[in-house]
């Protein structure tokens, strides 16, 4: 039974990263799309009707496309990126409202017919027809899949996105959005996070941000108040390096806007489960109840991301759900955390997590490597810190590992990815999460491990470092 359950997880966890790895990448795109909103519609900044005009295109063609073409270079490079955009194409011209999920769907459709094609046939062209092949392939398929997208899935995906969109309308003016948060708090824990936000909510609200101005889709994951009352509590009420190393990780958290940082505080004791959530409850209720939304996605989920994408004159409604969040937040964990006499009992966090980290890989049969005196190594030449996106969290656990070996005087590349980027290298260590390394054990099976429950503060890594300078 445990096993089933690690590897529905890992499942979830492996859909729910190839949903948000075709978003995260574009992210960019999004907020140039929101800042433009923000500025020049008629309620906008600045208001400007031709260079308003740029709106409906880009949200109706520039993004799904992109989503498409980075769908299909997932599956299979350049070659998919394009079949994807083409297929992706298909059902943006065939329905009326934005085709973000029929990008999702499309673009690794498009890249997996094309990878299928050359898998067959790469091998039986004749010499000096390969560019001839290659190009009427990609052409030709993609072409049926745009007919096939434009006729058959276009029309279905835009009925599913309607059906959604009243569903989403209904939860809100039921007054139970707030609900959501049951399972978006733990799911974040659980490194849902981006398959939640980029997977799901970003197309949803982006849709409801095209009629309406705004969309409180975009607050429900990226609201940083939960997180920050937990770090709050552990600043007032906490003990050892929980207590020490809680302040940094609220600018971190709360500023930087990766929210990963408060993961392991909760993780060390479970009963703050219930802090997050009741933050995440409040926060969505007070902005279903004044009426916030934001005019784009904000990534990262930092207060910064978040005022910038809010609409001009609504600033109180974000701040009063935000400040809801952490205050709820804070008092449940304050509770829990005064409550808890074992507390007292944990000298060092740093202890804490290394215990954390092997109760669990223990619990799933996997080795935890965190000492070069317990596991044989071989020769390492690079470091790959890897998280669900490779953007937040393991760019930062990278940075710190990355000065502790400069500074240690050794030269070995630390470098961050996404755990759907990793290539299968028995040279390479890579360092991840306790959640995580089952999906990047098999993306790179050959490869040695050091699992860490927090990627700022780890006692694994002067065993890294110590390991680096025999080695070099």
């Amino acid at each position: 039974m445990a096993t089933e359950k690690k590897g529905f997880k890992a499942k979830v966890q492996r859909l729910g990263s190839y949903l948000s790895g075709m978003v995260m990448p574009n992210i960019g795109a999004f907020i140039a799309w929101g800042v433009i909103t923000a500025l020049f519609i008629g309620t906008g900044w600045l208001p400007n009707e031709q260079l308003a005009s740029l709106v409906d295109p880009m949200i109706k063609y520039l993004l799904p496309l992109l989503i498409g073409y980075t769908g299909g270079h997932m599956v299979h490079g350049q070659r998919g990126a394009v079949v994807g955009a083409i297929a992706t194409m298909g059902v943006i011209v065939g329905a009326d409202v934005p085709m973000f999920i029929g990008a999702m769907m499309m673009g690794p459709l498009g890249g997996w017919v094309i990878k299928k094609f050359d898998d067959m046939f790469s091998d039986k062209v004749r010499a000096g027809f390969e560019m001839l092949v290659n190009n009427f392939s990609a052409g030709l398929l993609g072409f049926a899949l745009a007919v096939l997208g434009f006729y058959a899935i276009g029309p279905v995906v835009a009925s599913l996105t309607t059906m959604m969109g009243n569903g989403v309308e209904a939860i809100v003016n039921a007054n139970l959005l707030p609900l959501a948060n049951v399972f978006i708090e733990p799911a974040k824990i659980l490194f849902l996070n981006n398959a939640i936000n980029h997977g799901i909510l970003t197309p949803l609200g982006a849709e409801q941000s095209l009629a309406t101005g705004k969309s409180i889709l975009f607050l429900l994951e990226a609201n940083p108040g939960p997180g920050l009352g937990v770090l709050l509590a552990f600043t007032l009420f906490g003990k050892g390096s929980a207590k020490s190393s809680a302040p940094g990780a609220i600018i971190i958290q709360f500023l930087g806007g990766i929210h990963e940082i408060y993961f392991p505080y909760v993780m060390m004791k479970p009963a703050l489960f219930l802090a997050v959530i009741g933050g995440g409850i409040s926060g969505t209720f007070f902005f279903q109840l004044l009426g916030a939304g934001l005019q784009a996605a904000a990534s990262p989920g930092s207060i910064i991301a978040i005022l910038g994408m809010t609409p001009r004159g609504a600033y109180l409604p974000v701040i009063a759900g935000v400040l809801a969040g952490a205050v709820v937040s804070f008092l449940i964990a304050m509770v829990i955390l005064k409550s808890d006499r074992s507390v007292e009992e944990i000298d060092e966090f740093a202890e804490t997590q290394a215990a954390v980290a092997a109760d669990k890989a223990a619990s799933k049969g996997q080795a935890t490597a965190v000492s070069t005196d317990e596991v044989a190594y071989g020769k390492i030449n690079s470091i790959i810190f890897a998280c669900d996106a490779g953007m937040g969290s393991s760019a930062m656990g990278a940075s710190v590992l990355r000065n502790m070996i400069k500074k240690a005087g050794v030269d070995v590349p630390v470098t961050n990815s996404a755990i759907n980027n990793l290539k299968d290298d028995p040279n390479t260590l890579v360092v991840t999460q306790v959640e995580l390394v089952e999906r990047a054990r098999q993306k790179a099976p050959s490869s040695e491990f050091v699992t860490v429950e927090n990627f700022m503060n780890s006692p694994s890594y002067d065993e890294i470092v110590k390991r680096m300078k025999e080695e070099n």
